[in-house]
């Protein structure tokens, strides 16, 4: 699946903003990955890719498929179009790495779920598990240390990401949840944007959801407001609890034994500080006196986000390769559903119960 030189190539269909995530991965790990081409529907957008990564361009994706055979297409457009583009690159034979979400709603999940079902090999870009703060603080809650899991608070990213890290954090794979929820709306002043820093001080009305999902013997908590990814005022937060410990952002407690409680937090270890001259790069995460992320990218001068994106594409080779899913279909459609019913309720003030949907494997598995 990889070329001679040991590259994972692949193909961007997409020029908008999520898809530039790949383009830098590729530029700062070219020993790595490799962008084979881009499909890029314009002259003007063509001409923007072109010039600013020196990736060649096609109009379609047949012709890019045709003069490139990337080892897998990157599907980064918008979410109302993304089925039909996933459709296409199955029929052209490409495995598909999908961006969220791959449909805009369960109606349009359930065409490319029968893709899957005829052998078609798509896989969901959710990179927020692997970010390496949040993967290692879900390394944490599922090692035992804090014992038996029964709640999870998120509030840190919107809609089905937030229900993947929920899930994740919960162990609650395909179970059904009974989700209340209600919405506040209040000022705030506006951070930057994806345009760069403000220009001058706007108030905006943030609305903010929150949402319990009850999952009988653990609770999941969901709670985010519009323009909080971007604020500077607004801090992410994390707090996973079991019957041993808790895990709360950065800051970890868990009992040694029932006399001997333990405390300690996540230290991010990065170069370039101070007098450090070895470059500017995440070197990994430490708790108490051990490596609890190790960042398996550097020198390559790459933000949270991005690190992630690469352990994405990376994982997608190796499943092409015959390893595990980096995240299914499925999965990405359970957060969906549930994202979508935590609206819902919000709108409705009503109690809602998911129901098992068709992508769910068979009870107890």
């Amino acid at each position: 699946m990889r070329d001679r030189n040991g590259k994972i190539r692949f193909a961007i269909v997409g020029t908008g903003w999520r898809s530039l995530f790949y383009h830098r991965v590729a530029r700062a790990l070219p020993d790595e990955f490799e962008v084979c081409g881009v499909v890029a529907r314009s002259e003007n957008s063509a001409a923007r890719v072109e010039e600013a990564w020196g990736v060649p361009t096609f109009r379609s994706l047949a012709e890019l498929a045709a003069s490139t055979a990337p080892d897998f297409a990157v599907v980064s457009v918008l979410k109302p179009v993304a089925p039909t583009v996933i459709a296409e690159a199955v029929s052209l034979g490409l495995p598909v790495l999908a961006e969220t979400p791959p449909a805009p709603d369960v109606a349009g999940l359930l065409p490319l779920l029968r893709l899957v079902e005829g052998g078609a090999v798509i896989q969901v870009a959710e990179q927020y598990h692997l970010s390496p703060l949040l993967n290692a603080q879900l390394a944490i809650a599922g090692s035992g240390k804090l014992g038996t899991i029964s709640q999870a608070l998120v509030s840190q990213c919107h809609d089905y990401h937030g229900v993947s890290i929920l899930r994740k954090a919960l162990n609650a794979g395909f179970e059904s949840p009974v989700i209340t929820a209600d919405s506040f709306e209040y000022p705030l002043v506006k951070g930057p944007s994806r345009g760069g820093e403000p220009q001058s001080e706007r108030s905006v009305t943030a609305r903010q959801i929150t949402a319990r999902l009850d999952f009988g013997d653990r609770l999941g908590v969901y709670d985010f407001a519009s323009d909080q990814y971007w604020s500077w005022i607004r801090a992410n937060r994390l707090l996973v609890r079991g019957d041993r410990g808790e895990i709360k952002d950065a800051e970890l407690r868990y009992l040694k034994d029932f006399r001997t409680p333990m405390f300690s937090g996540i230290q991010r270890i990065s170069a370039g500080e101070g007098g450090n001259l070895e470059g500017q790069f995440l070197r990994g995460l430490v708790a108490g006196d051990e490596w609890v992320y190790v960042n398996r990218y550097l020198p390559a001068r790459l933000n949270d986000d991005e690190i992630a994106i690469a352990t994405c594409l990376e994982r997608m080779r190796d499943h092409l390769e015959g390893g595990p899913e980096l995240y299914g279909l499925a999965e990405a459609s359970q957060d969906l559903y549930l994202a979508q019913l935590i609206h819902a309720a919000a709108d409705s003030g009503e109690k809602l119960r998911a129901e098992r949907q068709p992508w769910a494997p068979p009870a107890g598995r």
